[in-house]
């Protein structure tokens, strides 16, 4: 999932800290997962976990897999 740098998602408000975290960390990720942690309706963590992917060549991708 790509998240572009100029999407609005609420025009009318402005986003919390909790969801200008989970943006930035979406820009930023290439390969891996990003896990949210709720709790009565409350984020309460949020987990990163990259990888690093390389080709048969051992050198890093630098682009995405397709």
């Amino acid at each position: 999932m790509s998240v572009p740098s100029d999407v609005s998602v609420r025009p009318d408000l402005s986003l919390s800290e909790v969801e200008r975290h989970i943006l930035n960390t979406l820009r930023n990720i290439r390969f891996g997962a990003l896990e949210i942690v709720i709790h009565d309706s409350r984020v309460v963590q949020i987990e990163k976990s990259e990888k690093t992917r390389f080709d048969v060549k051992g050198k890093p991708l630098t682009e995405s897999i397709s």
